[in-house]
């Protein structure tokens, strides 16, 4: 959204991965709300209650989205520099099309360039923190200004700090 396409479309099974639409950004507040409704079920009914990201910091990054077989977006991944970095600020998955590898694509979709993705994230909860270990993120000991800005920001609107991390993704070129 305001950002040139540095990466061609990509296709998995049944799913489009592209740039959002300025009049899909609506749709992809329902997406963030339903995905959060998970966290009713572990005991953390605030965060389902929380606001979307809101049409303007959706319009301020550059969104995927995924397209599914219906022609509508199923998941989004909003991003945005800091420090250098591709920091994923939301990403957010449908719940009628969740544990099919749709997020992990989107993660994927944003981590084929030269920098490091960055995020932060519950340490804790399944589908956060021990998930995105899985896709190769690892905790962030140090971290950068505008990392430490972004989870002083989360602790500003009541998320505990000793529930988050920060985590990062190094380009393929530095793991292997």
């Amino acid at each position: 959204m305001g950002c040139e396409v540095r990466v061609r479309p990509t296709r998995m099974v049944g799913v489009l991965i592209r740039l959002a639409q300025p009049a899909e950004l609506t749709y992809l507040q329902e997406i963030e709300n339903s995905s959060g409704e998970a966290f009713r079920d572990i005991g953390m009914p605030e965060i389902a209650d929380d606001d979307p990201m809101s049409l303007e910091d959706l319009a301020e990054h550059e969104v995927w989205v995924a397209i599914g077989a219906e022609g509508v977006p199923v998941a989004f991944i909003a991003t945005g520099d800091v420090d250098g970095a591709t920091h994923v600020h939301q990403v957010s998955v449908h719940p009628s099309h969740a544990r099919q590898g749709i997020g992990a694509a989107l993660i994927e979709h944003v981590t084929r360039g030269d920098r490091p993705v960055t995020l932060t994230t519950f340490r804790d909860v399944p589908w956060n923190a021990p998930y995105y270990e899985r896709l190769g993120f690892q905790a962030v000991t140090e971290t950068s200004p505008g990392l430490a800005g972004i989870m002083r920001e989360e602790a500003s609107r009541g998320l505990d700090p000793a529930s988050r991390v920060a985590m990062v993704l190094l380009p393929a070129q530095v793991r292997a």
